[in-house]
């Protein structure tokens, strides 16, 4: 059965050509036209633009902070298991580069042949490094952190559990857009039906307000703050009253686009940018329990869950590749910029010891508000520890590509 559908579309998509003139209607004699004079623009020197800078600078391994002394074996062989036998995440996706998939193929290879070479002469011969740039030639960005959650909760309404997380509700509609206008890769739009007219889907304010009676939770947790921040993670773990651990995925968002409440907390002058990070705002939150709700709705982005029953203890969370996650390992990078599954080398500091980081990572994960050239979110692992780390995590950056040797760079958005 089919059946028409309007779009509802923000009134910027909208465009108005509004032309100004002397009316052409018929006037009084006794009225004279007089159009007001019109000036010509003065002219305005044009400047001339300095075009942006290739996004890669050929490197090499030896500029890479930390490479002689790293763990090769243990880098190579979390590469290669992006194309194990059990998953292959890299051929599963349409946009893998060929070159990456048949470099990983050989890493695996020579992690199980017979005549295995050491892991730093195997990478050293099979790929080259190039460091990323901004548009104006620096090489510096920004580094942030993440990690999964560890909250208590109930799968009733009960006690201090009152807090409830969702799943994808009924009557989400998500359209992807590109499978119309392939430009638009990667683009989503997201609604409701009212009538035959697809709507904005509910924003968090209206999404409280509503949504225990449209939709049965998945689980109630028993802090406010925790919830909100795990929908910002994407991913966490719950314990129940009995103990038992379920696992919660990243499912669906309503549409709206996120907005940080440590920037609103930071331009209504109430923390400052330095205070502005996950132990901040916990502190903030326990000393204005009354502003906690109109806080959190100020960001009108919604994310819904899954429980995932397949993933086991040991494994982190699964991420926009659709790989487990690996604590300290795994990497969210601008899609854009960088393929999945590319292997790369970080340079930053923790947050919390200042000890410097110097790495081989993998991307393997995206974000929102991960956008830009040298711009990542370091995924910290999970619980209590982790959390701290990531939510301290706001550092100068370097980032370097270890790309297969001789093989095309990766183009903007594949």
């Amino acid at each position: 059965m089919s059946r028409s559908l309007r779009c509802w579309w923000p009134s910027t998509v909208l465009a108005t050509l509004i032309l100004s003139g002397c009316a052409t209607a018929p006037t009084p004699k006794t009225a004279d036209c007089s159009c007001p004079a019109v000036e010509k623009p003065a002219q305005v020197e044009k400047k001339a633009e300095t075009p942006a800078l290739p996004l890669f600078v050929k490197s090499d391994f030896s500029k890479l902070p930390g490479w002689g002394s790293a763990d090769h074996t243990r880098f190579l062989e979390a590469f290669a298991e992006q194309c194990s036998a059990n998953g292959n995440a890299l051929a599963k996706r349409k946009a893998t580069p060929n070159s990456l998939l048949e470099a990983c193929r050989k890493a695996r290879q020579n992690l199980t042949g017979n005549a295995l070479l050491p892991a730093q002469i195997w990478m050293e011969a099979n790929f080259e490094v190039w460091q990323l740039q901004q548009e104006d030639g620096k090489k510096e960005g920004l580094l942030t952190g993440y990690f999964e959650p560890l909250l208590k909760g109930s799968r009733t309404a009960q006690g201090a559990y009152t807090t409830p997380l969702y799943g994808v509700p009924e009557d989400l509609i998500v359209v992807k857009l590109d499978e119309l206008y392939p430009e638009l890769k990667g683009k989503r739009l997201r609604g409701r039906l009212q009538g035959n007219t697809l709507v904005p889907f509910f924003d968090r304010e209206d999404w409280e307000r509503l949504g225990p009676d449209r939709e049965k939770p998945i689980v109630w947790v028993d802090d406010k703050l925790d919830a909100f921040l795990l929908q910002v993670q994407g991913s966490g773990r719950v314990t129940l009253p009995d103990g038992k651990v379920i696992r919660l995925s990243y499912a669906e968002q309503n549409g709206h686009p996120y907005k940080s409440i440590g920037k609103v907390l930071v331009d209504r002058g109430e923390l400052t940018a330095a205070q502005a990070t996950i132990p901040g705002i916990r502190n903030w939150a326990k000393a204005n329990p009354g502003k906690l709700d109109g806080l959190l709705n100020a960001n009108p982005s919604v994310v819904f869950f899954k429980e995932n029953e397949v993933l086991r203890p040991k494994d982190g969370p699964v991420g926009a590749m659709g790989v487990p996650l690996t604590g300290k390992l795994s990497l969210a990078i601008d899609r854009e910029k960088i393929p999945y599954g590319s292997p790369m080398w970080i340079e930053s500091s923790n947050p919390v010891t200042k000890a410097p980081i110097a790495q081989g990572v993998l991307a393997q994960d995206t974000g929102g508000a991960i956008r830009g050239r040298v711009r990542a979110d370091y995924f910290w692992g999970t619980g209590e520890e982790a959390g701290e780390a990531a939510g301290l995590t706001r550092q100068p950056l370097n980032m370097w590509l270890i790309w297969p040797k001789g093989a095309p760079l990766p183009e903007s958005g594949s």
